[in-house]
């Protein structure tokens, strides 16, 4: 798909309009109501399943307006959905001036003279797998479109099908519908499916049967570990469980790993990589000799990590833990740990021979198991300065072991 974080914007009258005006028009969008003055009403207001991002549909009675809003209620995306008036010849510097969504422009839009006030029980609001975009559809049509990469920050607003022409409001839905409407169809069947009975356990039986025959039978399974995460700032979806791979003859450590991260693919990828099928999904694992109970505690954090932040975990990524690092769960000896090393590669770093946990699919997509290995506060500021590969050789060097045991080595 075309995404307009690399397109040149149309050099286009209104363009020019705006610049001569010299107003901040992102302003108008980013402060997330189609009218400051309190006459607004709310068309439709939805949460994502994943609970980091809720859409706002709002009309003023001239101009409706969606917007998608971030956990602190900041608008991250948003778009112009349509006129409900005559269109003005030029731009609607009267609204605009007045902080207000313009009427945008007869040469911009499909309706020049305006159409009715959306009706809420003709909607459908699909929000994407990753929980990052949303479609809204209505009567089965989609109108409007603020995917992951609209960004009013940055000035690239959402889609809509009213719109003819590129503006900082919106951008033509119909230039990208094409690719639109699988992504809005393969995110019901998402959804639908993750609702339907026994879907769950079927999921996770095809992993833990997976795991059965790169790691042997499993030990402890801790279901639903975000749910534990201190503060509420867990549960919900996706359901992520622990199960416990014992040592055995031929490995002298356990192994832990997450049951359901794979299930939905991580939100933001698309932003850095085109073909996206091969980073999406992941599981994630930590090889220890602590007692399972402790060390499986790292993960009530990290199970919905990806879609609490709408971020995406990638090989060499560094997370700092959220709280005062003599309360993280990977603490050994006399090491201080803050934060945990994602490596997807563990013959990198000292320690055994890793278990190869390669060949499992989910939706087409390849499923990626990335190996937590506990780093120091100055360890994770290294990292971000000079990159993580910089940081993986620092740790080969001194021998540090992606195998987490007692002694800290």
């Amino acid at each position: 798909m075309g995404r307009p974080l690399t397109r040149a914007q149309d050099a286009t009258s209104l363009h020019t309009a705006l610049s001569a005006a010299k107003v901040s028009i992102m302003s108008v969008l980013r402060r997330g109501s189609a009218s400051p003055r309190g006459s607004t009403t709310v068309v439709h207001t939805e949460t994502s399943p994943y609970g980091s991002r809720r859409l706002v549909v709002e009309s003023d009675g001239a101009v409706t307006a969606a917007y998608l809003k971030d956990h602190r209620d900041a608008v991250v995306g948003a778009a112009w959905v349509t006129n409900h008036g005559d269109a003005p010849s030029d731009l609607d510097r009267t609204r605009l001036d007045a902080g207000q969504v313009p009427l945008l422009p007869a040469s911009h839009v499909r309706f020049p003279e305006g159409r009715k006030e959306l009706d809420e029980s003709a909607l459908e609001v699909v929000w994407f797998e990753e929980g990052d975009g949303v479609a809204i559809l209505e009567s089965g049509d989609p109108i409007c479109v603020i995917p992951g990469w609209s960004d009013m920050s940055r000035g690239i607003p959402g889609y809509s099908r009213d719109v003819t022409a590129q503006s900082p409001f919106a951008f033509p839905l119909e230039d990208e519908l094409k690719d639109f409407l699988p992504r809005i169809e393969h995110s019901r069947e998402h959804w639908e499916a993750c609702r339907a009975d026994g879907s769950w356990a079927d999921f996770q039986q095809s992993v833990l049967g997976h795991l059965l025959q790169r790691l042997g039978p499993g030990g402890h399974y801790w279901h639903d570990v975000g749910r534990q995460l201190p503060g509420g700032r867990g549960g919900g979806v996706p359901t992520v469980g622990v199960t416990e791979r014992p040592a055995r003859g031929d490995r002298s450590f356990t192994v832990l790993s997450t049951v359901g991260m794979s299930r939905q693919r991580m939100p933001t990828v698309e932003l850095y990589e085109d073909d996206v099928a091969p980073h999406s999904r992941i599981e994630l694992a930590v090889a220890t000799s602590l007692p399972s109970q402790r060390a499986g505690s790292i993960f009530p954090w990290l199970a919905q990590y990806p879609w609490r932040s709408v971020t995406w975990f990638a090989p060499g990524d560094v997370v700092k833990w959220y709280h005062e690092s003599a309360t993280f769960p990977l603490s050994t000896g006399d090491s201080v740990w803050e934060g945990v090393l994602l490596l997807e590669d563990p013959s990198r770093l000292a320690g055994p021979v890793a278990p190869g946990l390669t060949g499992l699919h989910v939706g087409g997509d390849p499923v990626r198991w990335l190996w937590l290995v506990p780093i120091t506060g100055e360890e994770h500021r290294y990292a971000k300065n000079e990159g993580s590969d910089a940081l993986v050789r620092r740790l080969a060097q001194q021998g540090r072991s992606w195998v987490v045991s007692a002694t800290g080595d």
